[in-house]
């Protein structure tokens, strides 16, 4: 599917992942649909959604995402991520949209085996987790019972400009200028992503025109450790600051996980092009820009 001239809705279009996706596809030519909360759009209220009309694809992120708030305040946590999913599956039933895309994450649990492919077992261990697995099945459902073309997209750990201070390299980042970084746990190891790339594999899930239900992992296919994840950054800042670890571990943390992307090289053509050093400078770079841009304000 050529993306110019196509109506595509993005929930969550206003989100970490929504904004950059949003300014790739308007690049593309396509006809983006914003749909956000911050901007009044409610994708629980069914009232608000239905009359979306002549929509090619849909592209569905808005979803309550930080795990430490989710886990404080599951019932709001469910009822948006499973009552906006449920409520965007019946636009594209309705619309008989070309595909359906659906943004999930950390279902695997604590892996059984490593790298984690598609066909590793679910088990997920918080109430956002499990809101995902739910909202994939109602995929498959919407698929199975409508043929609702769906393509699940199960990122690991995205990161990169704009993200918000709560997940690890903008909150190591956030510390640089006070002199030292404090952290919790400098062992657990996740698979980093790079935005551009994470975009680019939900542009090819848009476009993509195999069969009717896929679920796709998208990470690098290796995994650093908070430790190394801080020590590389430090390097690429030309900063020289302390690190101090509480030593204190999550509950249920997941100590290691990294995905297998064959499928996804395989039947989406995509792989990752964006190196961890290129990524961290990237985001140290627009960040740098940013300080001594704020500075300057405050000069005049």
């Amino acid at each position: 599917m050529r993306l110019q001239g196509k109506r595509i809705i993005v929930t969550g279009s206003d989100g970490f992942v929504g904004s950059h996706l949003v300014a790739r596809l308007r690049q593309e030519k396509a006809e983006v649909i914003s749909v956000d909360i911050t901007g009044g759009d409610d994708v629980t209220d069914w009232e608000q959604v239905k009359d979306y009309k002549d929509i090619d694809v849909i592209c569905h992120l808005a979803a309550k995402t930080y795990v430490p708030a989710v886990v404080e305040g599951p019932r709001e946590a469910y009822l948006v991520n499973l009552i906006g999913t449920l409520n965007m599956l019946e636009v594209g039933r309705r619309n008989k949209i070309k595909n359906f895309v659906f943004a999930s994450s950390y279902v695997y649990g604590h892996p059984e085996y490593i790298p984690v492919n598609e066909e590793h077992p679910i088990n997920p261990i918080n109430p956002y987790s499990r809101s995902k697995a739910l909202g994939e099945q109602l995929c498959r459902a919407y698929y199975q019972d409508y043929g609702l073309r769906c393509m699940v997209i199960r990122a690991f750990n995205i990161y990169g400009e704009g993200q918000s201070d709560n997940f690890l390299i903008p909150f190591i980042l956030k510390q640089i200028p006070s002199g030292k970084i404090e952290l919790k746990d400098p062992e657990p190891r996740r698979d980093f992503l790079y935005i551009k790339d994470a975009v680019e594999a939900y542009v090819r899930a848009i476009e993509y025109s195999g069969s009717g239900f896929e679920i796709f992992n998208i990470g690098s296919g290796v995994s650093y450790s908070v430790n190394e994840i801080v020590t590389r950054t430090i390097a690429l800042s030309g900063e020289k600051v302390p690190v101090r670890y509480f030593h204190q571990r999550r509950q249920n943390e997941v100590l290691n996980t990294v995905a297998d992307i064959t499928k996804a090289k395989e039947k989406l053509g995509w792989k990752p092009s964006v190196s961890i050093e290129e990524g961290l400078s990237n985001i140290i770079q627009r960040t740098l820009t940013h300080r001594l841009s704020d500075s300057d304000q405050r000069a005049h």
